[in-house]
């Protein structure tokens, strides 16, 4: 079988061969031909449609095996708990096999309908890895008590991820010592303090520098960076060289020239553009920590900003604000110009995949990875999959597979009507 699989993947065998390959016809155990269908279903565009439905027709018998076996290669445990290729008699032993690697498993959770949700909280070993029960609270079809359930679950792994960071004195003690100056600033830079929510905003705070502690001693001091560069942030009118010399020139004449000629000097400078200037200058004179409490505590203008900025853990934290709004997650969720990290993200909320516009948006993000984008395709309207797969910005997959949609809720539209 290994000779045979090798020979595949180098593209030895003659068509007549790999016909038989696709069909499921080759002398080999039904485990070597499960995995020669799934590298042909995955890596084959001439045999690939065949081979996939070779699979979706393959003993269920001989797939119960494979999926509960920690020895099947990754490949084809990867595809039998794709969402898209996922049929539910299987859905158990894959869930309790050690080898199906937690970031399938968490994408799956993401995803799920109501029935596979409910097998996936069946299952001991989810309990025991925090980014599946994450995905799986982010779930819509989730009801009330399950996700208070998990979010126990989750309160536990919290704990013993400090109890054993705990355990690492040096850490603890030099880290909070190393930058001690951002903090007096940062009640300058950002507007918390004259809103009522000022206390659940240093809470935000809080507990957002202990659980990125280490991430946040990683990134150092490094400056802020804007993904695209500050004139595609702000726009090319944004910072008019012309106006930024005038602005320059007046700021010695206070000093030197009477009060008289302050007044003056004020009507002449027109007031957005400072402001917006300033909100730049503020953030590029924070480090890392500075710019992660503005991120929670500051306001719109500033999450806008900071959403892009280069270090992941800056830009993680605006999704973190206590003020976030609705209409900034769909804006952020349709940008290209945003870290993979951040998109990725967003789905993780429950609050924010439970609005239509954000998954759509998502989706529609050429910047979305693509098995984000998959996972969410599902959960489009019949006009939004249309538009998606006349949309040559996305890949050609995800068009594909709007398109299929498509006609397949058109045609079960139209048997429901006659």
């Amino acid at each position: 079988m290994p000779r045979m699989i090798d020979q595949i993947r180098a593209s030895k065998l003659p068509s007549n061969m790999m016909q038989f390959a696709a069909r499921g016809a080759l002398q080999v155990p039904p485990a070597g031909n499960i995995e020669i269908l799934v590298y042909l279903a995955r890596n084959n565009k001439i045999f690939g449609d065949t081979a996939r439905m070779t699979l979706a027709g393959w003993d269920e018998k001989a797939c119960l095996a494979v999926a509960a076996d920690p020895q099947t290669p990754r490949e084809v445990l990867d595809y039998l708990v794709s969402p898209d290729n996922l049929r539910p008699h299987l859905l158990p032993a894959l869930l309790e096999n050690p080898s199906v690697a937690e970031s399938e498993l968490a994408r799956l959770a993401l995803s799920a309908q109501r029935e596979t949700a409910e097998a996936i909280l069946k299952s001991e070993r989810v309990k025991s890895l925090p980014a599946v029960a994450q995905a799986l609270r982010a779930n819509p079809y989730l009801k009330k008590q399950e996700v208070e359930a998990l979010g126990k679950i989750a309160e536990k792994h919290v704990a013993a991820e400090q109890a054993s960071a705990a355990e690492q004195p040096t850490l603890a003690t030099e880290e909070p010592t190393a930058e001690p100056s951002p903090h007096p600033e940062i009640p300058e830079a950002a507007p918390a303090p004259e809103s009522a929510g000022s206390g659940e905003d240093e809470e935000a705070v809080s507990v957002y520098l202990k659980e990125n502690a280490a991430e946040i001693s990683a990134a150092g001091d490094k400056p802020f960076q804007a993904i695209g560069g500050v004139v595609e942030l702000l726009g090319a009118d944004y910072f008019p060289v012309t106006q930024s010399e005038e602005i320059k020139a007046p700021s010695p004449a206070p000093a030197a020239a009477p009060a008289a000629s302050a007044p003056a000097a004020k009507k002449e400078q027109p007031p957005a553009e400072p402001k917006r200037q300033n909100t730049l200058q503020k953030i590029n004179s924070l480090d890392v920590k500075g710019r992660i409490q503005l991120a929670l505590k500051g306001n719109k203008e500033e999450r806008s900003i900071l959403i892009r900025d280069g270090t992941k853990v800056v830009a993680l934290a605006v999704l973190e604000a206590p003020k976030i709004s609705d209409g900034e997650v769909e804006k952020f969720a349709s940008q290209k110009n945003v870290l993979e990290a951040v998109l990725r993200q967003i789905p993780l909320k429950r609050r924010f995949i439970k609005n239509y516009i954000v998954v759509r948006n998502l989706v529609a993000n050429p910047r979305t990875p693509l098995d984000l984008g998959l996972g969410l395709m599902k959960n489009l309207l019949v006009g939004d999959l249309k538009n998606l797969s006349a949309n040559k910005e996305v890949s050609e997959t995800i068009r594909k597979l709007a398109l299929k949609m498509y006609k397949q809720k058109i045609e079960d539209a139209s048997r429901k009507r006659s």
